[in-house]
């Protein structure tokens, strides 16, 4: 075993949604460069062409995908397609999701509670759905879903409302779930719940847009207080604990949460 390349991905092929941008195209990138093919799904075609430039200096096949993880007729197709198009689904990224500006719950309207739970909950499980009805065929794969912090504590009002929070938990607990049923088909479900790290996480949220400057020094002010290594992190550094998950470095690993904060989590 020492002798062997346990984080080699060549063969394999990997999905991610919420691959257009920030932590999911991260994610593909990282898939790439240790040797798999990518799907990268997403809604937005010309970012979903970005990120499939950037990976292909990697020399694997990358398809672009459009769909959106609210709507079970296009998650099936999003599979269908990968199938089709790349042979196997080996590694699901569950990364799609949204936020929305802070607020207390009684100033929350219903249907803005009701369009995060849609994307990150509702989203996350039908994808997982339709993943895992082709792996079970194959009787292999990981699942990774992309949770954050979060889901574990209330982190307010600085970084998630109640919509999110609430997601982000039901999110690990149906990882919990969905290792614990799928273990004897060979299929591994794990969870990344991300601290702070540089992504567009809600900037396409509605109304008026904050100023950058005040923003930036709003965030510094957060990070030197609340997380102990006193910074946010970049996308980029992802990439070590995805493959560690999607590879065969973590075959005996399943129904587990990661937390990756800057030790933020370890203040409980």
């Amino acid at each position: 075993m020492a002798e062997k390349n346990i984080f080699d991905l060549t063969g394999k092929v990997a999905l991610i949604t919420g691959a257009s941008r920030g932590l999911g195209r991260a994610f593909a990138e990282a898939m790439a460069q240790f040797g798999a093919d990518v799907a990268c799904v997403g809604r937005d075609e010309a970012k979903l062409a970005e990120t499939v430039k950037i990976i292909s200096k990697y020399n694997h096949r990358a398809v672009a995908i459009k769909a959106d993880v609210t709507k079970e007729t296009e998650v099936k197709r999003m599979v269908d397609e990968t199938v089709s198009k790349l042979g196997k689904i080996d590694i699901f990224f569950n990364n799609a999701g949204i936020a929305r500006p802070p607020r207390k719950i009684h100033e929350t309207p219903t249907e803005e509670w009701q369009v995060v739970i849609d994307t990150n909950l509702t989203g996350a499980f039908v994808a997982l759905k339709h993943v895992l009805a082709h792996m079970v065929k194959n009787k292999s794969g990981s699942i990774i879903n992309i949770s954050s912090i979060a889901g574990l504590r209330a982190e307010v009002p600085e970084v998630g409302p109640a919509s999110y929070g609430a997601s982000k938990a039901g999110l690990i607990l149906l990882t919990n779930i969905a290792a614990m049923e799928y273990a004897r088909d060979g299929i591994r479900v794990n969870c990344i719940a991300p601290g702070m790290h540089k992504s567009e996480l809600g900037q396409n949220n509605p109304g008026p847009k904050p100023d950058p400057a005040m923003m930036e020094k709003m965030i510094n002010q957060y990070c030197e207080a609340e997380i102990p290594m006193g910074r946010m992190a970049e996308a980029s550094e992802l990439a070590g604990l995805a493959v560690l998950l999607a590879s065969d470095a973590s075959s005996y690993i399943t129904g587990q949460v990661f937390a990756q904060d800057g030790g933020q989590s370890a203040r409980l």
